[in-house]
């Protein structure tokens, strides 16, 4: 699996590779789970909580997410969709 900062930046891939943002790696990469979401940063957020698999991150961004936008999630929602973030074995990175 690919290192937590990678997995979290992902933004893609490219047949076995990872597709990485590499800015975004930089600039916000020692974030925690609930920094991410603070920051508005969700998707990220999420892929964070998805690689430590961490019930109470999840559920710290699922709160933080409701109370920004409004919403009424759960973890048990459809959160892999929403998101659009899926757990996939990758050979190698491409940093962008």
């Amino acid at each position: 699996m690919a290192s937590r900062t990678d997995f979290v930046f992902t933004i893609g891939y490219d047949g076995p590779a990872a597709v990485i943002d590499g800015q975004a790696k930089k600039r916000y990469g020692n974030l925690s789970t609930r920094e991410l979401a603070e920051r508005g940063l969700f998707r990220a957020a999420y892929s964070s909580a998805v690689y430590a698999q961490d019930p109470g991150e999840l559920q710290t961004l699922v709160d933080i997410y409701n109370r920004t936008t409004g919403s009424s999630l759960t973890v048990t929602a459809s959160l892999d969709r929403l998101f659009g973030v899926f757990p996939v074995e990758v050979k190698r990175s491409i940093i962008l």
